[in-house]
């Protein structure tokens, strides 16, 4: 058993209100760079909708992740005859297009307009090349568009669903949308750490943040186009690729990363997770109906004796021990198991969670009158505006029992509470529907502290970063500790 650390993250989506304070903190603090105008390290996306870039959930046309073949593990993207056929082009590398071109405004034209007739306006100009544009494409283009024709009926994650099911998304009274933030995973298993060819993208050993280094960077972009996620932006200015670093100076001093601490509606929640570094391969290659329930074995129980004696021997602080302990991830994670993976069909084995959301109930209409498919006050999940196969898709590598799981009992639990608080349902009923979603009422009020009473130290249990142990096994921290600050010798330069 080979223990690691990994900060791991879970984002609660029926909490988020898409007000994108998470995207600007980040954008204000680390992509305001020349050439990174059009990064967003951190994005919030409405679903259902193609998302950004567009339609980076397809798959079939990035060819993003891993494929688990005759018992092999291998890159969908590049294999070691595509490096030499893709070396100075990857034909399934996003484009501008994909993204959307960066752009500000003359402003002078408001001041120095010469007079007229009409008001001078500022037009919009490239930030890539300077030129006037017409602006066709944005980071949140499709912000809010439940069921619009060109953004949401064109997700990827509607194959599989009935015309029926495509229909009742599109109709007046039955649109929904939830939110959807998004940032790099930091995965257990990542594409673009394999895919790079000058091995710039590493794993740091003692957290499992995903990291490029700049100055070995050369600008291949197979990372780009190796992450299916699609959370590596290459610098045309510099000509180097970047990424999250989910603010690793933040964390090393034991704050939270910006978008975290920003969060309006408090739906990010982190902390750190064991795991057996051996059994990584094994669990990438399970059938996809194994996929989330191995992923989720994958992780330790912090508290056996036998992980934190293995723990120990594998150079794991005594401190990391009991903060992992401590990770309000665990507890979802494993424990409630209401968060699941995005997309675990990619076999990266991403350590970014989301808790399902819970939609509306389905209506219809007669006439001038609306009326819901339920009569209960909190209806059936099979009969919300988001159909289950949707979400399945999303979280569950198409499978539903999953999901179905964490909604049931999600629902149970604002049962529980409503009967607890208001008293208009019966807690004969409440309880029994907890009974049935497996959870009791312990459970309950555990999820509801977490989700709804939380403070700010129970949603970030950051770990000690302990940097003199990692710095120790490549030089003499002292000397390192002399040295910081001074920056690279050389500025990093475009191409090799």
């Amino acid at each position: 058993m080979e223990v690691r650390s990994q900060i791991s993250m879970v984002f609660h989506l029926d909490k988020c209100i898409g007000c994108h304070t998470c995207s600007i903190a980040c954008k204000n603090i680390w992509t305001d760079r020349k050439g990174t105008e059009y990064m967003w390290w951190t994005n919030v996306e409405t679903k259902p909708g193609t998302g950004f870039p567009t339609c980076w959930e397809d798959q079939e046309k990035f060819q993003g992740g891993w494929k688990a073949e005759n018992g092999k593990l291998e890159l969908r993207s590049t294999s070691k005859r595509k490096a030499v056929t893709n070396m100075f082009h990857h034909p399934n590398m996003p484009t501008m297009d994909d993204y959307y071109e960066p752009w500000t405004y003359k402003y002078e034209d408001l001041f120095n307009a010469p007079e007229g007739t009409d008001q001078p306006t500022a037009r919009p100009i490239s930030m890539v090349s300077g030129e006037y544009i017409n602006i066709e494409a944005g980071p949140n283009w499709d912000d809010d568009l439940g069921g619009s024709p060109v953004y949401a009926e064109n997700d990827p994650n509607l194959a599989g669903l009935t015309p029926e099911q495509r229909a009742q998304l599109s109709a007046v009274e039955r649109l929904v949308f939830f939110y959807f933030p998004r940032i790099c995973n930091h995965c257990l298993n990542p594409a673009c750490v394999a895919a790079c060819p000058s091995g710039a993208l590493h794993k740091r050993g003692e957290d499992g943040i995903v990291l490029v280094d700049q100055k070995r960077c050369r600008g291949w972009r197979a990372c780009i186009a190796a992450c299916p996620y699609k959370k590596v932006y290459y610098n045309w200015f510099t000509g180097k690729s970047e990424k999250c670093i989910l603010c690793f100076p933040r964390i090393e001093s034991g704050q939270a990363p910006a978008c975290f601490h920003s969060c309006v509606g408090r739906i990010r929640y982190l902390g750190v997770l064991l795991y057996d570094a051996d059994r990584l391969e094994e669990i990438a290659k399970k059938p996809t109906d194994e996929l989330v329930e191995a992923h989720r074995s994958l992780i330790l129980d912090p508290s056996d004796p036998q992980v934190i004696s293995a723990a120990r021997s594998c150079g794991i602080h005594d401190s990391v021990i009991e903060v992992a302990q401590e990770s309000p991830i665990y507890k979802f994670v494993v424990d409630w198991k209401i968060a699941l993976p995005p997309h675990i069909e990619y076999r990266t084995l991403p350590m970014l969670f989301y808790v399902p959301p819970l939609s509306p109930v389905m209506a219809n209409q007669e006439g001038d009158t609306i009326n819901h498919v339920s009569s209960d006050l909190f209806h059936d999940i099979d009969d919300s505006r988001v159909p289950m196969r949707f979400l399945a898709n999303l979280f569950g590598a198409g499978h539903e029992r999953h999901v179905r799981y964490a909604l049931r009992k999600q629902k149970a639990v604002r049962w529980y509470r409503r009967a607890l608080t208001v008293g208009d349902v019966s807690m004969e009923t409440a309880e029994r529907m907890l009974h049935e979603a497996g959870c009791s009422v312990e459970e309950a009020e555990a999820i509801y502290q977490l989700t709804s009473l939380c403070t700010f130290d129970d949603r970030f249990v950051i770990p000690p970063a302990h940097r003199e142990e990692a710095i120790a096994m490549l030089e003499d921290p002292l000397e390192h500790k002399q040295a910081v600050g001074f920056g690279f010798i050389s500025n990093p330069r475009r191409g090799a």
